[in-house]
C-alpha cells in the first residue's frame, strides 16, 4: 500500500538520523541474532566521526532532538518506559529538554484573537515574549484585560501546525510498532503497538489546552485540603483549544537549590512532601502528574509544592491502586510472599508460574536496599532487576503501571537532591499504612461489598437483554453451521487483487530503502 512506502520511506530517514549521530552505538549487540548484527554493523558505517564513543552516550537524545518535536516528545514519553528501553537509555532520555525555538509573537497574538474572537488588545493588556517554548506549545506573562483582581497569569499558546505534524509521525511510529510485534514476536510482551497509543493519547490531550485544563483543575479538586501541595487555578474564561490561561506562579524553582536555600525553605521537610504528596496522588485519587521532574516543581511563598505542566497524568483504578498499596507496603514489610500473592491475584504473572519462585526473585530485588540510606541505593539497580524478573515470568507490561513506578523513580530523585539521606520507605510507610487501613481494614470491606452488591443488580437488571442477544446469537450459529459461510466470486475476486498489490508495494519498498540506503552510504558521509 502507498502508505506503507510512505512509512517505510520516513522511518528509513529517522534511522539514518540516528545512525549518523551515532545513537545506534547504545545498542547490545549481542542482544541481537546474526542477521541483525550485521545489519547495524552496515548501519553504524555512517556514523559521523567519533558520534558513537562512549558506546552512544548522549548521542539517542541528540538524535531525536535533530529529528524534531514529535520525536523529542516520543523521547521524553520513552524515559518513562526503562521496559522497553532499557535503564541507561531512559536515564539519558530523561535529560531531553522539550525546548524549541521560540515562534513569533506576532502568530501567538493572532491564535488568541482567534480562539476569543476578538482583537488582542481586548483580551491582554500586558503580552510578555516567550517565557518557555516547547514542541506542542508556548508562554507567554500576561495581565488579562477586565479580571477584577488584575493578576498575572500564564498563558499557553498552541505551536502553528503542531497537529498535523504529529498526525504524520504517528503514523509512522505504529507502522513501525507493528512491525516489530510482527518480526520479533519476544517484544510483544511489552506491547509496543500499546505505548505508541498511550503516547498518542497523551499527546492528544497535550494539544487540545481544554483538556489539560481540565487535568490541572481536578487535581487541584483533590488537593484542595492538602497544607504541602497546590497547583496552579485555571482561568476559564479565557481558556480555549489552542489557548489555557492559569494563574502565574511566583516561586522558586527546584532546579535551583541555591534559590530554595536561600528563602529559608526546609530542604528535608520538602523532600518528604515531595514523596508523600505524590504517593496520596496515587494512592488516594487515583490521579497523578506523571512528569514531576524538578523544572514542573515550585515552592511558594508559604513553602508549598506548586505543580506546573499537566500535559502527562496518570490514572490508576481501585484495583490497581489496591496493588500498589499492598506491593509498597509488602516489600516496607519484608512481606515478600504477599508481594508475590497479589501480583497472582491480579493476573499480572501467568498462573503457570510458582508464587514462591516469585516471592524468591522479589526477595533479590527488597533484601539489597533494606537498613541502607537513599544515597546507598542505585534506583537503576532496582529497576534493573524488576525488568528481568518480569521477564523470567512472563509478566504482561502494565502500562499505567510502569509509567507510575517511573515516576516514583523520578520523584525519588528529586527529594533526594533536597535531602541526600531520604528513606523512600520510611517517608512512604504512613501513606501507604493509612491508605490500607482506611480501605483493606473493616470499613473499606464493607464499602467494596456495596460496590460488588450494586454491580450484581446492575447485571441482574440487564439479564434479560443479555439472554436476547444471546439467543440471537446462537440462532446465528446454527444456521451458519446448515449452511456454512460462503464467499461470492467477487469477494474472492478482490482479496486476491488486495494480495497481489499488498505484494507489489512490499516488494518496491523494499528496492526503495534498499537504494537510498545505499546512496546515503555512498554519497551521504562524504
Amino acid at each position: 500500500m502507498l502508505s506503507e512506502l510512505i512509512y517505510g520511506v520516513r522511518l528509513l530517514g529517522v534511522g539514518l538520523v540516528l545512525a549518523r549521530e551515532g545513537a545506534l552505538a547504545a545498542i547490545d549487540a549481542g542482544a541481537l541474532p546474526p542477521v541483525a548484527r550485521i545489519g547495524l554493523r552496515c548501519a553504524r558505517l555512517i556514523e559521523r566521526r567519533g558520534a558513537g564513543a562512549d558506546r552512544g552516550s548522549g548521542r539517542v537524545a541528540a538524535g531525536l532532538t535533530r529529528l524534531g518535536p514529535s520525536w523529542v516528545k516520543l523521547g521524553q514519553f520513552m524515559a518513562t518506559r526503562p521496559d522497553v528501553v532499557g535503564v541507561r537509555i531512559a536515564r539519558e532520555l530523561e535529560t531531553l529538554q522539550d525546548r524549541m525555538a521560540p515562534f513569533p509573537q506576532a502568530q501567538a497574538e493572532a491564535i488568541i484573537a482567534q480562539s476569543f474572537g476578538r482583537p488582542f488588545e481586548q483580551i491582554f493588556a500586558d503580552f510578555s515574549g516567550p517565557v518557555g517554548a516547547a514542541s506542542i506549545a508556548q508562554v507567554h506573562k500576561a495581565r488579562p484585560v477586565g479580571l477584577p483582581n488584575g493578576d498575572l497569569v500564564a498563558v499557553k499558546v498552541l505551536r502553528p501546525g503542531v497537529r498535523a505534524r504529529f498526525q504524520r509521525d504517528l503514523g509512522a511510529m505504529r507502522y513501525a510498532a507493528r512491525a516489530v510485534e510482527r518480526l520479533v514476536p519476544s517484544t510483544r510482551r511489552l506491547r509496543p503497538l500499546e505505548v505508541v497509543e498511550t503516547l498518542a493519547r497523551s499527546v492528544t490531550i497535550e494539544m487540545d489546552l481544554r483538556l489539560e485544563a481540565a487535568a490541572l483543575s481536578e487535581l487541584a479538586e483533590n488537593t484542595k485540603g492538602d497544607p504541602d501541595f497546590r497547583v496552579p487555578r485555571v482561568e476559564w474564561s479565557l481558556t480555549e483549544r489552542d489557548v489555557m490561561t492559569s494563574e502565574w506562579i511566583d516561586g522558586v524553582k527546584l532546579t535551583d537549590l541555591g534559590a530554595v536555600a536561600a528563602a529559608g525553605h526546609d530542604r528535608v521537610a520538602l523532600a518528604r512532601a515531595i514523596i508523600q504528596s505524590f504517593l496520596r496522588h496515587a494512592l488516594r485519587d487515583g490521579f497523578f502528574h506523571a512528569d514531576m521532574h524538578p523544572g514542573n516543581l515550585f515552592v511558594d511563598g508559604d513553602g508549598r509544592l506548586v505543580a506546573v505542566d499537566f500535559g502527562i497524568m496518570g490514572r490508576l483504578g481501585f484495583k490497581e491502586r489496591r496493588f500498589l498499596a499492598e506491593i509498597l507496603y509488602g516489600f516496607i514489610s519484608r512481606d515478600y510472599m504477599r508481594v508475590a500473592e497479589v501480583h497472582f491475584e491480579a493476573g499480572y504473572v501467568p498462573a503457570e508460574h510458582s508464587v514462591a519462585d516469585f516471592a524468591q526473585a522479589l526477595r533479590a530485588i527488597g533484601e539489597p536496599i533494606h537498613n541502607r540510606r537513599a544515597d546507598e541505593i542505585s534506583m537503576a539497580r532496582v529497576l534493573t532487576l524488576l525488568f528481568e524478573v518480569t521477564a523470567l515470568f512472563a509478566m504482561k507490561t502494565r502500562t499505567e503501571l510502569v509509567m507510575l513506578q517511573k515516576t516514583m523513580v523520578v520523584v525519588e530523585g528529586v527529594g533526594r537532591t533536597l535531602d541526600p539521606h531520604l528513606d523512600m520507605w520510611s517517608t512512604a510507610d504512613p501513606v501507604v499504612r493509612e491508605w490500607i487501613t482506611r480501605n483493606l481494614g473493616p470499613v473499606g470491606r464493607l464499602e467494596e461489598a456495596g460496590r460488588g452488591l450494586a454491580g450484581l443488580a446492575a447485571r441482574v437488571a440487564a439479564l434479560p437483554e443479555t439472554l436476547g442477544r444471546a439467543e440471537r446469537v446462537l440462532d446465528r450459529l446454527e444456521e451458519a453451521a446448515t449452511t456454512g459461510f460462503a464467499l461470492d466470486a467477487d469477494t474472492t475476486d478482490r482479496i486476491g487483487r488486495a494480495e497481489a498489490r499488498r505484494a507489489r508495494w512490499s516488494a518496491l519498498a523494499l528496492w526503495l530503502i534498499v537504494i537510498l540506503l545505499a546512496g546515503w552510504m555512498m554519497f551521504g558521509s562524504r
